[in-house]
């Protein structure tokens, strides 16, 4: 752990302890000695908080830090500060000297705008991001047995997980201070975590919405206008000062923190260059490559107001759940690899490092997902092969807002009509079984509305 972050943690609880009827995170800003953002000091103290080094009361405002004194100990303020620490992706020998490039004081960068020749020179199909070896070797840790399958198959089989995992550390790298399992019930039970911000839960609620989306769509979706716009207005519902920025591209300038690239301004430009950009994504025939080149030019341009990494993290994952291969989830990717590989494509139109940090988190997150498949086992291929009609279903009944008998009815009437004479009792079987089974944890991948849930819950009883 580096001395200085250490410090600074010590610090930190130091200031806790002289206060023992507590502290909020605006007082303890105040009795700060150094400049630290408010962000990074509130992640700070939910590792703390895991660590049982302190403990929080209240909520929102009114929450406030205590030091927890039974389990005070110099090891625990150790273990702490590592999860902060330092690991780093394993790097190429162009990465490093990238890594370098960019790791200079930003006083000795220089400053730099657009330069749409980066952008024009990329030929689909005949320009290559990823190296031949590289495709190759993610293609064999990615591919499953969905090989044929409608798309998204892969998807729903480990739904859950992904809709977790890609949430939390898409938001994490964003810099959001939920964990993993207050994430998890989050999403489950839409029950917001004590002490956090109400921007960190709605970034994590325009994930899930946003990943359902491209679930959801998976038959139908691909790289366009359309599918990018609506995705920046879930991912950034609720986030913009202005809502009418959601799913629009931006008409004023922005900045990028940290860093001496100066993004285009002229509304027009960004138009064409976004067009230029969904036209060249589109003729690219390789999920890999496409998925990369989504990752490296959205950010570069910033065509949206806020939220632009966030839009190609997850419009990087269209080729893999369209094409049934392993998403990328980001699982275990610093933050800081992140942001040097994106501010060296900003300042340098470098790719070298950026691709290093992708190849390794696609590793991860394919590892991850063959781990999770092993795990829960073969779904029910009958379950499988009538997955719409069972979601029109249950979604039917819910909006119709049928009692037990109702929707028994319903369901026999439906089956009879749609179901071939050989499967329907196990169809009408799997549908009330299901019906039954909704509750305000998993009524989501229905796509039914909590109002309608609600509604619906109270016929039903």
């Amino acid at each position: 752990m580096p001395n200085k972050l250490k410090k600074k943690i010590e610090n930190l609880v130091e200031i806790v302890k002289r206060h023992p009827d507590g502290i909020s995170i605006e007082e303890l800003l105040h009795f700060m000695d150094d400049i630290t953002p408010r962000r990074t000091v509130q992640y700070r103290l939910s590792t703390l908080v895991k660590s049982r080094i302190l403990r929080i009361k209240g909520a929102g405002r009114n929450s406030k830090y205590y030091i927890n004194q039974v389990l005070e100990n110099k090891q625990r303020l150790e273990s702490s500060a590592a999860t902060q620490a330092t690991f780093k992706i394993p790097l190429s020998f162009e990465g490093e000297e990238v890594h370098k490039r960019i790791s200079v004081p930003i006083q000795l960068r220089q400053h730099v705008s657009y330069r749409r020749e980066f952008l024009d020179s990329y030929e689909p199909n005949k320009t290559f991001y990823l190296s031949q070896s590289i495709i190759e070797k993610l293609f064999n840790l990615g591919s499953g047995t969905e090989k044929g399958r409608p798309a998204g198959t892969y998807a729903r089989k480990i739904y859950q997980r992904l809709l977790i995992d890609l949430s939390w550390n898409s938001s994490r790298l964003e810099g959001n201070t939920y964990s993993l399992l207050e994430t998890e019930r989050l999403l489950a039970t839409g029950e917001e975590a004590p002490g956090k911000n109400r921007t960190d839960t709605q970034m994590i609620l325009n994930h899930k919405a946003a990943i359902e989306f491209i679930v959801d769509m998976a038959e139908e979706i691909d790289i366009n206008r359309y599918t990018i716009l609506n995705i920046h207005g879930l991912l950034s519902h609720d986030l913009l000062m202005d809502p009418k920025a959601c799913g629009r591209l931006r008409a004023i300038p922005v900045k990028i923190g940290k860093s001496v690239y100066h993004p285009v301004e002229v509304p027009q430009l960004i138009e064409e260059y976004f067009q230029r950009i969904i036209q060249k994504a589109t003729a690219i025939k390789n999920p890999f490559e496409q998925s990369f080149f989504l990752m490296v030019h959205l950010p570069y341009l910033q065509p949206f107001l806020d939220v632009n990494k966030r839009v190609a993290r997850l419009a990087g994952n269209i080729p893999f759940i369209r094409e049934n291969l392993s998403p990328l989830s980001f699982v275990d990717v610093p933050e800081s690899d992140y942001i040097q590989g994106l501010l060296a494509i900003y300042e340098l139109n470098r790719l070298e490092l950026f691709r290093d940090v992708f190849v390794w988190a696609y590793e991860r997150s394919a590892s991850l997902y063959l781990a999770t498949l092993e795990a829960i086992g073969q779904p029910d291929p009958f379950r499988v092969r009538y997955r719409n009609l069972i979601r029109q279903t249950v979604y039917t009944v819910v909006q119709n807002k049928m009692d037990k008998f109702k929707s028994s009815q319903f369901i026999s009437k439906f089956a009879n009509e749609n179901v071939s004479f050989e499967d329907r009792n196990r169809f009408i079987e799997i549908a009330e079984i299901e019906v039954s089974s909704l509750h305000e944890g998993n009524f989501a991948r229905f796509k039914i509305r909590p109002s309608e849930f609600f509604e619906w819950q109270s016929s039903w009883k």
